[in-house]
C-alpha cells in the first residue's frame, strides 16, 4: 500500500518525539553532553528540524558536509511539537490552501515556525513519491524548542557512519535494521488541515 504524500513519520513514545539536526562539533558535542544546547547556539535564528533520519542524511550527506559533522537526535516533547505545528505556516505559497498570495505572506511573516514537505528519502538518497516534514522554528518557536521542549540529546553520528557502510557495501538488509524506528505521528483531525492540500 503507498504511502500517504504528506504524513509526519517519525519516533516517538507517548510523550516525546525525535527530530534531527546535524552541526559542527562545538555545539553538536557539548549539547550532547549535557542534553541541553549550549549558551552559543543561536536562539534569535530560524532552526529547520527533521523527524526523518534518512533526510538528515540526505541533507547533512551522511555526516560529512562542513559544519554538519555531528548528527544529533532530538527528543523533544509531543506538547511542544505540536503547539509548532499549529502555530506554522507552509513555506511557501499554495493556491487553493490560502486566500491569495498577501494573505500567505501576512501570515508566513507572522508565524513562528513554517513548514516544507520535502521528498523522502531511500538508503540511497534518492527521492520518493511521499513527503517528509521539514519543521522551521525561530523566534519564540527557537527559544522554546532549546530551553523548554527539549528531553534529550543524543549524538547518533557513529550511527549515521554505520549505515552508510553498510549502504556502501551493499548490505541493505543490515542498513534498514539499524534505522530508527520511524511509524505514522498520531496528530489530531486538523492539526495539518492549514499546511497541506
Amino acid at each position: 500500500m503507498a504511502e500517504p504524500k504528506h504524513q509526519i513519520r517519525a519516533l516517538h513514545s507517548d510523550s516525546t518525539v525525535t527530530v534531527y539536526q546535524a552541526y559542527a562539533p562545538e555545539i553538536a558535542v557539548p549539547a550532547a553532553r549535557e542534553g541541553r544546547f549550549p549558551a552559543v547556539w543561536q536562539r534569535d535564528r530560524m532552526t529547520w528540524i527533521k523527524p526523518s533520519f534518512l533526510w538528515m542524511m540526505y541533507r547533512c550527506g551522511w555526516a560529512t558536509k562542513e559544519g554538519q559533522e555531528t548528527v544529533l537526535a532530538v527528543e523533544i516533547s509531543r506538547q511542544g511539537f505540536e503547539w509548532a505545528l499549529s502555530h506554522a505556516c507552509l513555506s511557501h505559497y499554495e493556491r487553493g490552501l490560502h486566500a491569495d498570495r498577501a494573505a500567505w505572506k501576512r501570515r508566513l511573516k507572522r508565524a513562528p515556525a513554517r513548514v516544507q514537505w520535502d521528498p523522502e528519502r531511500d538508503l540511497h538518497l534518492e527521492p520518493l513519491a511521499h513527503r517528509s516534514l521539514q519543521l522551521g522554528l525561530s523566534g519564540e518557536a527557537a527559544r522554546l524548542y532549546a530551553d523548554e521542549w527539549t528531553v534529550s540529546i543524543t549524538d547518533v553520528t557513529p550511527l549515521a557512519h554505520m549505515i552508510h557502510t553498510h549502504v556502501r557495501n551493499g548490505d541493505l538488509d543490515a542498513a534498514r535494521q539499524l534505522l530508527p524506528r520511524e511509524r505514522p505521528y498520531p496528530v489530531n483531525e486538523g492539526l495539518l488541515s492549514h499546511l497541506h492540500q
